[in-house]
């Protein structure tokens, strides 16, 4: 490999990334020679890092743009760690000349390219007598040339049960390996799904489904292992049923029961996915059985009405039934029934913003205007939701009525009142609206009225921020006070055109950032004061830095970032 070909890491993005602590440790670990380079070529590093294990590492890019992944726990929980640079950093020294420590991989296939097949055998037999994993692998793989059906299925029953066990909780940590065992059985019944032994395959996958959603509780599955497992299982099952070709109605009932009982999404749209086998028999029957539990849902609520046995219960997911039967109205094009689906539960703002918005999509304006409003009126007494209000006002314009749209927003704003609402008023006029607003918000904080998720003198100052109005920002400040972080918030607005305040506030928020502690406290607090000296002369920031320090004088780091 030449020179010129081979990766180098910018030293100080390698630091930023890691943090000075980490960057420290990744350092003695290069200095330790426990860094083996097992690859490198001009698009990354392998290389194996000893550490409490041995970890593996890969970098990818270059300069200063590369990314990187480590095996080790706290890559996991932190991201960069000291096996990251410390790989950096070795390869950064690494010498052109050291051809075997560019791609060992090579090496070691030239290697046994040199065996003997019987030595290949007996090496990788060896292996398996130490490695449970592996011989699981190659033990299932070998069932696979001569054993007969019944054997086999024992098997691989034995194997998917033995592979998805958990005996105890699973932690984060030991997740991928979980994972991998189930997926290396999976990979040996898809060999099975297309030839003569699909059915075998069929039936294995349904155990591996119904095993994995058992387990998913007693799993810290939070890099989606499980998710991923699910689907190669469907996609087996899926593969089985289109080389079987079963009897098309029953087919359509069992992939309609699984999908009703689905709580991960496996088999979410399975009449699309299995559209093939299923036929327009199957289809129609999948349609019959989605139709007959929806008319069974109460008209508002998507309840279910009555509950005559455990399996009709569970076939009352209205949102599942929406779309298996929104999916035949598509087909067909029709636009009428379609929204007629998405009538039937109306129990929320939001039921009636999406019907409305489907509406308007599909050029029916009239009956969007309509249920937008419709849903407003009926949701009076409730907090109005504004996507809802602001879809109204929008449509309400642009179809000419301006005055409906105003009195809806206005409306909203004065049960639940808001910054966007406000803005979105202050778009039909100008200085009614805002007086209009301002003395509705005045007269709520002189009756001493609080909404739970709001104070009217923090909206108070929102809006006068809003029209760049800072004097009467300041002004409401002065009279009722404001949230610590509005006030920032205003100081950082208003600097050119109210330094005083503005120094006033940057001075509290420092002390209180200091008092507070950390290191990350001290570095914005001293950005505030960089930030100050900005806002007056020389002299008096000289003097209150003076004073800073004679008051923190025992907070050394933040001394340090002070100079």
């Amino acid at each position: 490999m030449k020179a010129k070909s081979r990766p180098r890491f910018d030293v100080e993005v390698l630091r930023e990334r890691a943090g000075a602590k980490v960057f420290a440790r990744g350092e003695a670990y290069c200095g330790g020679g426990q860094v083996d380079i097992l690859v490198i070529d001009p698009r990354r590093v392998l290389a194996q890092v000893s550490g409490t294990e041995d970890y593996r590492v890969e970098l990818t890019g270059q300069g200063k743009h590369f990314t990187g992944v480590c095996s080790c726990p706290a890559y996991g929980d932190w991201g960069f760690c000291k096996h990251l640079v410390a790989t950096g950093l070795v390869a950064n020294e690494a010498k052109a000349d050291e051809a075997g420590g560019y791609d060992a991989f090579a090496r070691i296939r030239d290697h046994l390219k040199q065996r003997g097949v019987d030595a290949l055998v007996e090496m990788i037999v060896d292996m398996a007598e130490h490695d449970p994993a592996l011989f699981r692998k190659l033990h299932t793989a070998a069932a696979l040339i001569d054993a007969d059906e019944k054997t086999l299925g024992a098997r691989l029953r034995k194997a998917i049960d033995s592979a998805t066990r958990t005996r105890e909780f699973v932690e984060y940590s030991d997740a991928s390996d979980w994972a991998d065992q189930v997926n290396s059985v999976l990979e040996t019944i898809s060999g099975l799904a297309s030839g003569a032994r699909a059915g075998l395959a069929r039936e294995l996958a349904e155990r591996a489904l119904d095993r994995i959603e058992q387990a998913i509780e007693r799993i810290d599955d939070s890099d989606g292992h499980c998710s991923a497992l699910l689907q190669s299982a469907r996609d087996i099952h899926l593969t089985a049923i289109c080389e079987l070709r079963p009897e098309p109605i029953q087919l359509a009932r069992d992939l309609f029961a699984r999908e009703m009982q689905d709580d991960y999404g496996t088999f979410e749209g399975a009449m699309e996915l299995y559209a093939e086998p299923l036929g327009e028999s199957g289809l129609a029957e999948y349609r019959r059985l989605a139709t007959e539990a929806w008319q069974k849902l109460s008209p508002s609520s998507g309840r279910r009405v009555e509950k005559e046995s455990a399996q009709q219960e569970v076939l009352g997911n209205s949102d599942q039934l929406m779309r298996i039967l929104d999916f035949f109205a598509e087909r067909e094009g029709d636009v009428d029934a379609r929204i007629a689906l998405r009538s039937k539960d109306l129990s929320s703002q939001w039921s009636y913003l999406q019907l409305a918005e489907f509406c308007r999509a599909h050029g029916r304006e009239e009956e969007a205007v309509r249920r937008a409003e419709e849903g407003l009126w009926l949701f009076e007494d409730q907090r109005p939701d504004e996507r809802l209000v602001f879809f109204a006002a929008d449509i309400l314009s642009k179809s000419g009525r301006k005055g409906d749209a105003e009195k809806h927003l206005q409306r909203a704003f004065e049960k639940t009142p808001s910054l966007h609402l406000y803005a979105r008023l202050r778009q039909f006029g100008g200085e009614e609206i805002r007086e209009r607003a301002v003395s509705f918000l005045e007269a709520m904080q002189a009756a001493g009225e609080r909404i739970r998720w709001f104070q009217p003198s923090d909206l108070l100052i929102r809006i006068w921020m809003f029209e760049k109005m800072f004097d009467a920002a300041w002004a409401v400040v002065r009279k009722h006070g404001s949230s610590p972080d509005l006030k920032v918030e205003l100081a950082k607005a208003s600097e050119v055109t109210h330094p005083n305040e503005v120094l006033e506030v940057y001075a509290e928020r420092v002390v209180a950032l200091v008092n507070t502690g950390g290191n990350s406290g001290y570095a914005e607090a001293a950005k505030l004061v960089t930030r100050m000296a900005t806002l007056r002369s020389k002299r008096e920031q000289g003097d209150y830095v003076l004073a800073l320090k004679a008051r923190f004088d025992r907070k050394r780091n933040f001394m340090k970032l002070l100079g």
